[in-house]
């Protein structure tokens, strides 16, 4: 079997980022019956096969950027409540009145504060 992996390919907007994605011949994957099926539905065209839902990751868990975020607002409604007022908050972290409030109400910061 010939090795199927390929460059991944650059996407012209971002210039210098590359896409994860890399075509695979199904040919050299795929059964030949499933293939036949593959492309009685699809022949010729190019399909994208998600992942399944165990193996997915969810948004900022790879880079940490959930934590951080979860951290930050934690820390917002920590200052709220100890007395800061919310312009404070909005020049401090550079978020939207509407951003912080948001922050401040939701249960989920609010309970671990």
């Amino acid at each position: 079997m010939k090795n199927v992996l390929k460059r991944p390919r650059q996407h012209p907007r971002n210039l210098g980022r590359y896409y994860n994605l890399r075509y695979v011949n199904a040919k050299d994957v795929l059964p030949p019956d499933i293939l036949a099926q593959v492309q009685k539905y699809t022949c010729g065209a190019l399909i994208y096969v998600p992942k399944t839902d165990d193996e997915r990751i969810g948004w900022g868990q790879r880079s940490g950027a959930r934590a951080q975020v979860f951290m930050r607002n934690r820390h917002i409604t920590e200052a709220y409540k100890s007395g800061t007022a919310i312009t404070e908050l909005m020049h401090e972290y550079c978020l939207s009145e509407a951003s912080i409030r948001k922050i401040i109400y939701n249960k989920e910061t609010a309970a671990t504060a």
